[in-house]
């Protein structure tokens, strides 16, 4: 692609890019038949490799790249395989999402009817679980298989409102040739994700589509406005549900000796007693009753509750007691610590800087004084507060098996490493020194 002509710009500043404060991204207000075509012509110029004569918003530039490199044809079909009646009805009874439809309905089916478009919401795999909206776009979006149980992230469909703002974890709006697959230019489509806020996880996708006749700017506005309802409802729902687990636990709390706690199903704190409250503790994905080992607080007693669980920390030394900690860089979209224990294992997602920081005090069992970290990781041993607050963070979920003063790995825990096949591929984004160092040893061995 060759440089950006700005004077081109102009044609299309009747719809150039506007961000609003929440970070939305959206094409300005009115999408004339002279800046679709430039939209039309910006695409067959990326597609072909070509100089674009202005350069695609940021989002959908990005969402282009990506399907390039799938090799994605763009005149494909959206056709996909439909889930089973069954299966939609599992999938909607599983999700939180079927709690505030009533909401979402109530938010958007009158308004898409009237501006005739539909809303469209799908689940954390972008597959439509819910439609509604205009009778005649309802018909038409079957021609492009926008129907219940249909999949519409970006690998299926190409670049899209639903499936991009699942990739970008922002609202998404996607007019006429801005859409990959061809079959989609006669449509426009806004869409918003919806996280769940217990776990701050994308639960879904809200979307409005319609012909592309019907394209507002407003659109993206009000489709994100009735997402971030949906959320404030399911936040509302969460503390009911907190204050009412808390009526059936703080007195039985309360009669426990020792440290004890009650949380609901994602972690979040009920009643404590004989420890500092916490707002929420990590639990594993899968917690039985009976004796488990938890990162966060050693070897437990778990008892089921109405809506949660009740939890009496064992005092003592522990039999469960962590005894080996497998740090997996292998995958660089997979980096891991998974603690084992007599009893159970534990498996921990890490985030780039939290791999590099336990990958140097797994080299130096010995132990790492801040500075000294500072160093290791930015090479610049003044930087002691940031590296502090990382692993303070990491505490919370590893303080079983994290040592302080000097910051270590626990004695008594054998640490392995997995690296890529190459060591060269270590942490590839990785600018820290230690790794950079590693990585360079790897190519010279090769």
């Amino acid at each position: 692609m060759g440089p950006v002509d700005h004077r081109a710009g102009l044609a299309w500043g009747e719809s150039r890019v506007e961000t609003s404060a929440s970070g939305v991204t959206r094409p300005d207000a009115r999408q004339s038949a002279p800046a679709t075509r430039l939209i039309h012509r910006v695409r067959e110029a990326r597609l072909a490799g070509d100089r674009t004569p202005v350069a695609p918003r940021a989002e959908i530039g990005a969402s282009w790249d990506r399907l390039l490199r799938s090799g994605m044809d763009p005149d494909q079909s959206t056709m996909s395989e439909l889930l089973g009646v069954d299966e939609i009805e599992h999938r909607r009874r599983s999700s939180t999402l079927g709690e505030v439809m009533p909401l979402l309905n109530d938010g958007l089916v009158a308004l898409a009817d009237a501006a005739q478009q539909i809303m469209v919401v799908t689940d954390v795999e972008c597959r439509v679980l819910w439609r509604r909206g205009n009778a005649a776009v309802l018909r038409r979006a079957d021609d492009v298989c926008l129907a219940e149980g249909a999949a519409w992230a970006e690998e299926s469909t190409g670049t899209n409102a639903i499936g991009t703002a699942l990739v970008s974890r922002v609202p998404v709006q996607v007019h006429s040739s801005e859409h990959f697959v061809r079959t989609l230019h006669n449509w426009t489509c806004a869409a918003a994700p919806i996280r769940d806020p217990r776990d701050g996880k994308v639960m879904g996708i809200v979307d409005m589509s319609g012909p592309a006749s019907t394209f507002h700017p407003t659109t993206l506005a009000l489709v994100s406005s009735v997402a971030r309802l949906a959320e404030s409802e399911i936040r509302n729902r969460h503390l009911q549900a907190i204050d009412r687990l808390r009526s059936v636990a703080a007195p039985l709390v309360c009669r426990v000796g020792g440290r004890a706690l009650a949380v609901d199903t994602h972690g979040w704190l009920a009643a404590v007693t004989g420890m500092p409250p916490i707002d929420r503790l990590p639990l594993p994905k899968s917690l039985a009753p009976g004796r488990v080992w938890l990162p966060s607080l050693g070897m437990c007693r778990v008892e089921p509750l109405p809506g949660g669980w009740l939890l009496q920390v064992a005092d003592g030394p522990s039999d469960g007691a962590p005894q080996r900690v497998v740090l997996d860089l292998s995958r660089p979209r997979g980096l891991t610590v998974n603690v084992v224990g007599s009893v159970s294992t534990w498996t921990q997602r890490l985030s780039p800087r939290h791999a590099e920081l336990l990958y140097t005090l797994a080299l130096h069992r010995e132990g790492r004084t801040a500075s000294e970290l500072a160093e290791d990781i930015f090479g610049d041993a003044t930087r002691t507060v940031t590296v502090r607050a990382e692993i303070s963070r990491m505490r919370r979920h590893l303080a079983q098996v994290l040592a302080h003063r000097p910051y270590r790995f626990a004695e008594d825990v054998e640490v392995e490493v997995i690296h890529p096949d190459d060591l060269a591929d270590l942490l590839p984004h990785s600018t820290a020194p230690v790794v950079v160092r590693a990585r360079t040893a790897g190519h010279d061995r090769s």
